[in-house]
C-alpha cells in the first residue's frame, strides 16, 4: 500500500612506512608480533579510508537532494514515507510541496500527521495556521494560533520556538503574541530578548530592537552576534574577554 493510499486510511592514502625493523635471526615469536601490529596498523588505515569515502558519498548524497528537482524530491519523501511511515519531517516537508501547490487537503493531511508525531513541531503548527490563511479560512487560521499558543503557554521555551516559526512563515500578528509570551515566562532569558529584539530589527523598528539586545547582552555578554547587531544600531559594548585577548596579542607582536 502506498503512503498516498494511506492517506484515507580524500584524504590521501599514506603509505605504510615498517614499524619495525626485522633484523638477521630474529626470534620468531618476536617476528611474529611484528607481523600482527602492522596487520593491525594496516586494518586501521584501511578502516579509515573506507568511513572518509562513505561520509564523502553521504556529503555527495546530501547536496544532491538540495539540487533535486521538486517533483524527484517529492517521489524521495514517499518513498522514504513507505519504509518509515512515521517520520515527522518527511511529512512536513511533503505538506510544504502540497501546500505551494494549493493542495490544501493533502498538505493539512501530512501537516496533521507530522504533528501527530511531533506534538512540539513548530514549523508545522505554524504552517498549518499559514493553510488556512492561503486557503481563505481566516477563522480556522486564529483558531489554530490560539490552539498552538495556549499548548505552549506553560513553556517559554515551546513559546520561543512557535514565535520564531511564526515570523519565518510571515505571520507578524501571531509572531508577535508568541514572543511576548515567551518573554512574560522568561524575562530574564537571554535567548528570548535576543529574538525578540531580532524580530523588531527585521521589522525596522530600531528603538524596540535596541532595547532587548541591549537586556539581552546584559544578560548574557558573551554573545558577539549580539553585540554585532548593537554596533550597527550604533551601540558601543564590552565583550567579556576582549581586551585581555588584544593585550595578548600586542604582546606576542612587540615580542617578534
Amino acid at each position: 500500500m502506498t503512503v498516498e493510499a494511506g492517506m484515507t486510511a580524500k584524504v590521501e592514502s599514506k603509505q605504510l612506512k615498517p614499524v619495525l625493523s626485522i633484523a638477521e635471526g630474529t626470534n620468531f615469536s618476536v617476528f611474529g608480533f611484528g607481523l600482527v601490529s602492522v596487520f593491525t596498523f594496516a586494518l586501521l588505515i584501511c578502516s579509515s579510508v573506507l568511513l572518509v569515502g562513505c561520509n564523502e558519498q553521504q556529503s555527495s548524497a546530501t547536496t544532491q537532494r538540495v539540487s533535486m528537482p521538486p517533483e524527484a524530491r517529492k517521489a524521495e519523501l514517499l518513498n522514504l514515507l513507505e519504509r518509515k511511515f512515521e517520520n515527522p519531517d518527511a511529512h512536513f516537508q511533503l505538506a510544504q510541496f502540497y501546500h505551494n501547490e494549493g493542495l490544501w487537503t493533502k498538505a493539512e493531511y501530512h501537516y496533521n500527521v507530522a504533528l501527530g508525531f511531533d506534538p512540539a513541531h513548530a514549523e508545522a503548527k505554524a504552517a498549518m495556521v499559514k493553510l488556512f490563511l492561503d486557503s481563505d479560512d481566516k477563522a480556522k487560521s486564529r483558531t489554530y494560533a490560539d490552539i498552538y499558543m495556549n499548548q505552549a503557554s506553560n513553556s517559554a521555551i515551546q513559546s520561543l520556538r512557535l514565535a520564531v516559526a511564526f515570523h519565518k512563515e510571515q505571520l507578524d500578528e501571531y509572531a508577535l503574541d508568541s514572543y511576548q509570551q515567551a518573554f512574560s515566562l522568561a524575562p530574564d532569558s537571554a535567548k528570548v530578548n535576543k529574538e525578540f529584539g531580532l524580530y523588531y530589527l527585521d521589522k525596522e523598528d530600531k528603538v524596540l530592537a535596541k532595547e532587548y539586545l541591549i537586556r539581552s547582552f546584559n544578560l548574557d555578554g558573551n554573545q558577539p552576534d549580539v553585540a554585532k547587531e548593537l554596533g550597527r544600531l550604533g551601540v558601543e559594548v564590552e565583550i567579556p574577554g576582549f581586551e585581555e585577548k588584544v593585550a595578548e596579542k600586542s604582546s606576542e607582536i612587540n615580542e617578534l
